[in-house]
């Protein structure tokens, strides 16, 4: 099986090194949610600030604070435990009671504000989040710099970060015995199982254009994805207009989220994604069984609102990603980095994705 941490990197591997999260408040993370609570209807939608505290911990407490099942807690989606995040969640009380949550205590968070609104707070329902990185003990300031302005011009490989897979790729075993016959009762855990096996195919996808030269142009045959929305479209025929909206990122390439039905892209690139797809036949046998759907992501992430800043030895990006991108994804073109939380990640609090 292909290893969920060895991929390739797009210009060849960071020559220089530094080191994250060598305390909480060098990785932060702001939610941006769609949408502003209207003040009214049965759901409060909660805005908290997390230091150390994965978010179904959070979720977990906010239940008991209000004296409700779990199931009525939402969030759109999971955040880093190793991080000062702030984040969203949504709690199911109809009626009219107005709320004094300055009393809630829950260790590593703080309440920043609280309102009611008419919808609920669904998985996903995030325009992105922006992130504010510090990395420490740099060996080579300057190339970082230098890799950085790539990064900014050209994007990097749209790979689903290692989390995804969690601890040691421990997810992906778990997806391949479910597969195999294991009953998984927990819809949670099978989600996160589902979600892994399905990123296995699509990252391997991704590094197989790499390996082949083909990740930068486009092919007759590829599905591109028109900017700033999900929709799709084939590219039968490849000329310059076409060459110069992939150039100026109006389209973006795609490549399959595994699932069942035929594929959207035609000729070789169908090939190269059935031959992955064939290496791994019982995750997409599977996901197909378990009711999932062909559908398409990008294989190029591009960063938004990009900022550095550079000291002796320490450097700090900020930029904004679409929901369900990985900070980490862009980390790894930019610099060879120990993330020093790696020796506590087996803790009990970690999020699996």
């Amino acid at each position: 099986m292909s290893n969920v941490v060895n991929l390739p990197y797009l210009y060849g591997a960071p020559q220089a090194t530094g080191k994250l999260r060598e305390q909480m408040s060098d990785f932060k993370v702001f939610e941006i949610l769609p949408f502003e609570p209207c003040g009214e209807g049965e759901h409060l939608i909660i805005h908290i600030r997390k230091t150390g505290a994965n978010t179904v911990f959070v979720a977990r407490e906010l239940a008991k604070y209000f004296g409700i099942s779990e199931k009525l807690v939402t969030y759109a989606g999971l955040k880093d435990r190793f991080a000062v995040c702030e984040q969203f969640f949504g709690v199911h009380v109809p009626g009219k009671q107005e709320f004094d949550l300055s009393n809630v205590n829950i260790d590593g968070v703080e309440v920043l504000s609280w309102k009611r609104h008419n919808k609920k707070l669904k998985t996903g329902a995030l325009i992105g989040n922006r992130f504010e990185i510090n990395l420490t003990y740099v060996s080579d300031v300057d190339a970082v710099e230098a890799r950085w302005q790539q990064i900014c011009n050209t994007g990097v490989p749209n790979y689903f970060g290692e989390q995804r897979f969690g601890i040691e790729g421990g997810n992906i075993e778990r997806a391949q015995s479910m597969f195999e016959g294991k009953k998984v009762k927990d819809k949670k855990k099978r989600s996160i199982y589902l979600s892994a096996a399905r990123s296995f195919i699509f990252n391997n996808i991704i590094a197989k254009r790499i390996e082949t030269n083909t990740y930068h142009d486009l092919q007759t045959g590829d599905v591109c994805m028109l900017a700033g929305t999900q929709s799709v479209f084939l590219a039968e025929y490849i000329d310059e207009t076409l060459k110069n909206r992939l150039q100026e990122k109006d389209i973006d390439i795609t490549a399959p989220m595994w699932g069942a039905g035929e594929l959207m892209s035609t000729g070789d690139v169908a090939a190269l994604e059935q031959s992955i797809a064939d290496e791994h036949h019982v995750f997409a046998k599977g996901l197909g069984k378990f009711g999932l759907k062909q559908e398409r992501r990008r294989i190029r992430l591009n960063i938004t609102q990009p900022q550095i800043v550079l000291n002796e030895g320490q450097v700090t990006v900020t930029f904004f990603l679409p929901s369900g991108c990985f900070a980490t994804t862009v980390l790894r073109e930019l610099i060879d980095y120990q993330d020093m939380t790696v020796r506590v990640e087996k803790a009990p609090n970690k999020d699996l994705t």
